[in-house]
């Protein structure tokens, strides 16, 4: 086939054979050969490399077609190794995926009922709240800042603009922490967990009243039995105060419009970088009312009870893990949720509430009538009838936008 070179600059002059050389063209100068950066070969723009350039010499050469063809086709080295069959052999990992995503589910799972489990031990020697919410946030911000230095992972630059995205989602993520921790000092951990099984029911009606999105009625009916099951356990809950009560539902609340306006907030960001920010901005919430509600208090008494029922080292050794245990449960939650389908992580959440709600009961002795254990089973069960429904509604719409 007959191979031209076309330019968009000004014609290049007649090509002959120079003496005494063979299978080259000699080209008059360099800017006859590109002016503009238009030199193309069926239609396609040649670099400088393909073209074979010399520019040592005053007369550049080009190699012929054939020899040219022989650069450019020659196979590299390893795909000729990739052809020989000499790949390397994949991993035990690589080969059973399902045990990393196992590993994700069980460290999620443990993490988080340590979590559970150490704080509300703190909070039977140190009933405040506010503070301990601050630490929980801070030691996880001092992590996050020593991942950045080290590189793992690499700091996301942020600008004003997301700045003030992330800000109210950092604020309701903020008064949702605050009121689950306020909540799990005043009553059972497993109550609070009952009651905080209603935040579906929140989601629901906010996407349907405040975002005017339409919600199936099957998702409206599931939520019945989760309403019912926390009404149930409530009324027979031995631990029942309202301040535990209350601070849970608005803890739903919160978190409720946290996820509103993180659909606001989406970013490229990586979902690492990304709570990190929202960690730090949430910090800066907590801190003063702590230091107002609870900042004389403890340095009245506070710090000083602790310390002589456990002892100083138990007291800082006990508020550095449940800060780290925290954080570290909230991004294995994330993690698990970037490596399987979202059905998969809605039965795996509800299962997570259920050991929690499990281990409380049998690390703690917390006592509980037969009808609160009915209506904490019936609420779990109407949670994972409404997560699978949303799960699978979530898919389909997915699959039709794919389509």
């Amino acid at each position: 086939m007959e191979s031209r070179i076309l330019s968009s600059g000004p014609t290049i002059p007649r090509l002959t054979k120079p003496a005494g050389r063979i299978n080259t063209i000699a080209v008059s100068s360099l800017a006859t050969l590109n002016t503009t950066g238009g030199n193309l070969i069926w239609g396609r723009q040649l670099r400088p490399s393909l073209l074979n350039l010399n520019f040592s010499s005053p007369s550049p050469l080009v190699s012929t077609p054939a020899k040219r063809a022989r650069n450019v086709l020659k196979p590299s080295a390893a795909t000729a190794s990739d052809s020989g069959g000499d790949a390397a052999p994949e991993s035990f990992l690589a080969k059973n995926p399902w045990l990393t995503t196992g590993f994700f589910f069980f460290m999620w799972y443990f993490l988080n009922v340590i979590f559970n489990i150490l704080n509300k031990k703190i909070y039977n020697y140190f009933p405040y709240p506010y503070f301990v919410s601050v630490i929980h946030l801070a030691v996880g911000v001092v992590y996050c800042l020593g991942s950045w230095a080290v590189g793992l992972p690499k700091r996301a630059p942020i600008d004003s603009n997301l700045l003030k995205l992330l800000i109210p989602v950092a604020l309701c993520h903020a008064l949702g922490h605050v009121t689950s921790n306020v909540s799990f000092a005043a009553v059972a951990v497993s109550f609070t967990h009952t009651v905080k099984a209603l935040e579906p029911f929140f989601n629901a009606a906010a996407s349907q009243f405040i975002l005017g999105q339409s919600i199936p009625i099957t998702l409206w009916l599931s939520l019945a039995p989760v309403v019912i099951g926390v009404s149930m356990a409530s009324l027979t809950e031995l631990s029942f105060n309202w301040l535990g009560f209350i601070s849970a539902m608005i803890s739903n609340i919160s978190f409720t419009y946290r996820s509103i306006y993180s659909k606001k907030a989406m970013t490229g960001m990586d979902s690492t970088n990304l709570y990190a920010y929202i960690s730090i901005i949430a910090l800066f919430v907590c801190i003063p009312p702590a230091i107002i509600l609870e900042g004389p208090q403890l340095l009245k008494h506070g710090f000083s009870d602790a310390i002589a029922k456990v002892g100083m080292t138990k007291f800082i050794s006990d508020l550095f893990w449940v800060g780290m245990f925290y954080h570290l449960y909230n991004q294995l939650a994330t993690n698990t949720l970037e490596r399987v389908a979202p059905l998969t992580h809605a039965v795996g959440n509800v299962l997570k509430r259920v050991f929690v709600i499990g281990f409380s009961i049998v690390v703690f002795g917390n006592k509980i009538s037969t009808q609160t254990a009915i209506g904490t089973s019936i609420a779990i069960a109407g949670v994972a009838i409404y997560s699978l429904i949303k799960a699978k509604i979530e898919e389909e719409k997915r699959n039709l936008k794919s389509a």
